[in-house]
């Protein structure tokens, strides 16, 4: 017999086991920031070729926006602001990876041509042409990229699935 809220214990245990089987989903968390000429950020991290958006995965039971908070802190030394959410992308499972939810918040305009890295996960972070940064990120960040721009432009969230709009 499946316990009750009645016996608190045991219904805490029994939604304790159901959540345990539950599926775990990644979470990707990334920024478009750009500067008042219209340029886009992005970084050439350490660990993987090519260029991306700033940001990264979110820590256990961290949610997206505090993610790319600490992220950006972290990695760039930067406090930022976050003026909403332009994409939500479900990245279907590849290669040794199962799937992950993947969103992009709005850092809107940032002046400074000074960013360094402060840690060792990023090589470089520049801001560049959007034209040319789509040009620089893999496939799969440059359809997310587009969708980012196409949302920040009509002023509403783009939801993908690898990439692809849905709405």
């Amino acid at each position: 017999m499946r316990p009750t809220p009645d016996d608190p214990d045991a219904w805490y245990a029994y939604l304790a086991e159901g959540n345990a089987k539950q599926a775990r989903k990644r979470v990707a968390a990334d920024l478009l920031l750009r500067d008042s000429a219209g340029r886009v950020l992005l970084v050439r991290p350490t660990y993987k070729p090519g260029w991306d958006l700033p940001g990264g995965m979110a820590e256990d039971n961290e949610p997206p926006e505090g993610a790319v908070v600490r992220e950006l802190a972290e990695e760039l030394g930067l406090a930022v602001a976050l003026h909403g959410l332009l994409v939500v992308d479900w990245v279907a499972p590849h290669g040794p990876w199962d799937d992950q939810l993947a969103f992009i918040f709005d850092g809107g305009i940032l002046d400074r041509d000074d960013l360094h890295p402060v840690d060792g996960e990023l090589a470089e972070a520049r801001f560049i042409v959007v034209d040319e940064a789509l040009g620089l990120v893999r496939e799969r960040m440059r359809k997310r990229l587009a969708a980012a721009l196409r949302a920040q432009h009509e002023g509403r969230t783009a939801y993908l699935h690898d990439g692809t709009a849905l709405w």
